[in-house]
């Protein structure tokens, strides 16, 4: 497709929501009930008022930002289907029954089969649909993983222009949406509306003007997003400070307030898993990312060591699979560690970081890795170790320790934790520490749902007239203590795509 029919249909979209959101706000002052209430235009909550509308329902769907689309602005817009169009194309021979297993396979049983089954076996459809309105992949795909433990097929997809590519066919699609849609943007839902039974009959929201208004409907979905953008909601939610500042800024945990106050609650916590290679660009909390550490030792065998904040090391660095390190991180005080290096490995090993600033995804050249210690908080030098661990915030007597032991290991080429690729010993001053801060990128704990995505009180029973999808069920119950690729962006298409085409809209007089 040519850059100019792409931008075509990126003017046509942004016209089309223009004009929804100008209709919008003239027909809700006539219509006091709504078939379906949806709130947040994201990634989920755009397909669920598409798929409602085509059946004729007539659809509310409230943003509180100012644009269409959330996280899929900057999302990485990867998916995972099994059973597709384009897999069985490419000769591949695949089943949402694989898909499921897989998932439970890499979560460790973590994850909540009854939502998985749900996403899974309705993937398919939504990537078959999706490239049927226009969507392009990669050349590169379908691959069985990117960066964590592969799939046992290749189900992975993505666009060139990541999740914005998916964004362009969504607002394409709102073109020819029926006029039984509405939209409209800068609304803030704050609470639900409870009938006597405790059933959702709607919401109680708040426009630009700051006028608080009724929405009444006998279906309300919640799709507003996750709580990475409300760190006090996400240590409150996972018991850890928010230690990465990253998510959209609209996603300050609405959902997560109006599923509660509805009488729902939040699951998922005890999965919460941090990532691993994360330089962070200044040492207060939460902080943006620097550049990330080239820490596959498939891809780049390692020269230093890792320890964390006592000095001591807590993995084989060439431990195979990133899971592993994820895990064995979470366990760590903070969620951080060091790479620990000399400067021979400074100047003979490979390319250790990559992404250079701004954001470039190429790997730092030597000079430009010396140049980071003399400018960058998490980079560290000293002429001896004990100065070193000082200065970085390591245990001193610890980080010797574990520096001489390495080196009695390599000497002899049994490492203590069985390590196996050990070129060089740590000896020559200067020496070099890197900081690395674990972090998450999505809400992990999120609000409860059954296998239909209705929320749920604590004891199970759904509450009549509420559902969730999106980031706001939490990567915990998707993907378990784990990071299975595509099980964000795909499972909030598809639950957004179902719920709009399966919720019972009856007649009404």
């Amino acid at each position: 497709m040519s850059s100019t029919s792409i931008s075509r249909r990126w003017v046509l979209g942004a016209l089309a929501v223009a004009a929804a959101g100008s209709r919008a706000h003239a027909k809700t002052l006539s219509r006091s009930q709504w078939d379906l209430i949806v709130v947040g235009a994201g990634t989920a909550g755009l397909p669920a008022a598409l798929f409602a509308a085509r059946r004729g329902a007539r659809v509310l769907l409230l943003e509180k930002g100012d644009q269409l689309g959330g996280t899929l602005w900057f999302s990485g817009g990867q998916m995972s289907a099994a059973g597709t169009r384009l897999q069985r194309a490419k000769g591949i021979d695949d089943s949402a029954a694989e898909h499921l297993a897989d998932i439970l396979r890499i979560s460790r049983g973590t994850a909540n089969a009854d939502v998985v089954r749900l996403a899974v076996e309705n993937a398919a459809g939504t990537l078959d649909w999706l490239e049927s309105a226009g969507l392009e992949f990669g050349a590169d795909f379908p691959v069985r993983g990117t960066g964590h433990e592969p799939y046992s097929r290749a189900r992975v997809w993505g666009s060139p222009d990541r999740g914005r590519g998916i964004l362009r066919v969504l607002e394409h699609e709102l073109t020819t949406a029926p006029e039984s849609l509405s939209i409209m943007k800068g609304t803030d839902v704050a609470e639900p509306i409870l009938d006597r039974r405790g059933a959702v009959v709607g919401v109680v929201a708040t426009d630009l003007a700051g006028v608080r208004r009724d929405f009444r409907a006998p279906h309300t979905v919640l799709a507003s997003g996750g709580y990475m953008a409300n760190a006090p909601l996400f240590q409150s939610l996972n018991g850890i400070p928010k230690y990465r500042a990253a998510g959209w800024p609209l996603n300050t945990g609405a959902g997560v307030e109006i599923g509660r106050a509805a009488g729902g609650w939040v699951r998922g916590s005890e999965n919460y898993l941090c990532d691993f290679g994360s330089i962070p660009i200044d040492l207060e909390l939460p902080s943006a990312e620097l550049a990330r550490s080239n820490h596959h030792p498939e891809r780049r065998p390692p020269w230093e060591i890792i320890v964390n904040r006592a000095g001591k090391r807590f993995i084989a660095e060439d431990q195979p699979g990133v899971d592993g390190r994820e895990r064995a991180l979470v366990k760590q005080p903070d969620h951080r560690y060091w790479l620990v290096f000399d400067e021979v490995i400074l100047r003979d090993a490979p390319a250790m970081v990559h992404g250079a600033p701004p954001g470039e995804l190429r790997d730092w050249t030597t000079d430009e890795l010396a140049d980071a210690f003399t400018v960058a908080p998490a980079f560290t030098s000293a002429n001896t170790l004990e100065e070193l661990a000082i200065v970085a915030g390591i245990d001193p007597a610890g980080l010797v320790a574990t520096v001489q032991n390495y080196n009695a290991g390599q000497a002899s080429g049994s490492d203590v934790l069985g390590r196996r690729h050990l070129p060089r010993p740590i000896v020559q001053a200067p020496f070099y520490a890197i900081r690395h801060q674990g972090g998450t990128l999505i809400s992990v704990a999120g609000l409860a749902v059954d296998g239909q995505l209705r929320v749920t009180r604590p004891n199970g029973d759904a509450i009549k007239g509420l559902y969730a999808a999106g980031e706001l069920l939490g990567n915990g119950t998707l993907s378990g203590q784990a990071f299975c690729a595509g099980m964000m962006v795909t499972p909030a298409l598809t639950f957004g795509r179902w719920l709009g085409a399966n919720l019972p809209f009856g007649k009404r007089g």
